[in-house]
């Protein structure tokens, strides 16, 4: 029989025991109670930098806490995203890949991560159409005397890419395949590094996400000679459009997305989603987009993972059918 003494312990203790259950689901559901690390795969000045930063700058005067950008580049994004995927499941590292990571399972045999596998899916953040850009000085006229200049001179002209197995690099052996030209291929360790090497003059050319190429076209240091797609992009209306050149299937889209490390709690998960909508609702983020040429996602975290499952095997097809190999 258990004394008076002892009964009032134990309620003790229990009610003890119910309070830090309860304190800790406060605190989950409570999320941020700190500052998170957003990790982007590609050196800094990409084009995922160009919505991190401004997503990371509102989530920041939301929220009171801070998301810290860490610029994790290499392998054509996979090297960050395996750091992502072996981080702490608790909400405090997020991961933004793009459509470079629906790309990788069909270009690097031996990743050390499944993107389907061991993240899970919270939000598309932006979808962006590809864009041609060249250097105005190596590349001069409009797109009718570029092709007859990549026709007259094959492997004379040389692209850059944010690294092997990106959308840049398919979005340039799909246009190779489509005019029946030939283009020599220029890795780089990001989209960043690439445009640089571009505004300088050591790369011709880049098919590079409108989004981190925006402000170098708008500031006249390269110029973009047509926009992937049926239609010209309403941030670039004097663009040609892939189609009115006479490439009606060239559509190439970048798009970039917001995954957490498989494990994290489901109610974690949500408070994420919520903070991450309500920056992407302000105005300061939608102007932004718009002037980057993008489109905001509007999928559910369910039909985010569909999308990029989806993905994964169109850019399958595209790889097999254009022979694209690690250079």
């Amino acid at each position: 029989m258990i004394n008076p003494m002892g009964r009032r312990a134990i309620l003790r203790f229990g009610g003890a025991a119910l309070a830090a259950v309860a304190g800790g689901s406060r605190a989950q559901s409570a999320w941020p109670s700190k500052a998170a690390t957003l990790i982007v795969p590609f050196p800094a000045g990409g084009g995922t930098d160009a919505f991190a930063r401004p997503l990371s700058a509102q989530f920041a005067k939301l929220t009171g806490k801070q998301l810290i950008i860490d610029n994790r580049g290499g392998a054509g994004g996979t090297l960050g995203a395996g750091i992502a995927s072996r981080a702490a499941p608790d909400g405090y590292t997020l991961f933004m890949g793009a459509v470079h990571h629906a790309i990788a399972p069909s270009m690097y045999p031996k990743l050390d991560y499944d993107i389907e596998k061991d993240f899970v899916p919270l939000a598309l953040l932006a979808n962006v159409p590809q864009v041609l850009v060249v250097n105005p000085k190596s590349v001069p006229g409009d797109f009718k005397a570029f092709l007859a200049q990549l026709r007259a001179n094959p492997g004379r002209l040389n692209y850059g890419s944010a690294g092997a197995g990106t959308s840049h690099h398919l979005a340039g052996e799909l246009f190779k395949q489509q005019t029946k030209t030939f283009i020599t291929h220029i890795p780089y360790t990001g989209a960043g590094p690439a445009l640089r090497d571009l505004i300088s003059g050591q790369v011709d050319m880049m098919f590079d996400g409108l989004g981190s190429s925006a402000a170098h076209i708008k500031g006249g240091r390269v110029k973009a000679l047509m926009v992937s797609g049926l239609k010209r992009n309403p941030a670039f209306p004097e663009v040609p459009c892939a189609a009115e050149l006479g490439l009606p299937d060239y559509t190439v889209t970048t798009w970039y997305g917001l995954w957490a490390p498989k494990g994290t709690p489901a109610d974690v998960q949500s408070r994420i989603v919520e903070e991450i909508r309500r920056a992407t609702a302000t105005d300061e983020l939608k102007a932004i987009w718009a002037s980057n040429g993008a489109d905001f996602g509007s999928l559910t975290p369910a039909q985010y993972g569909s999308f990029v499952s989806a993905e994964i095997k169109r850019w399958e097809a595209v790889v097999k059918a254009s022979g694209a190999k690690l250079d």
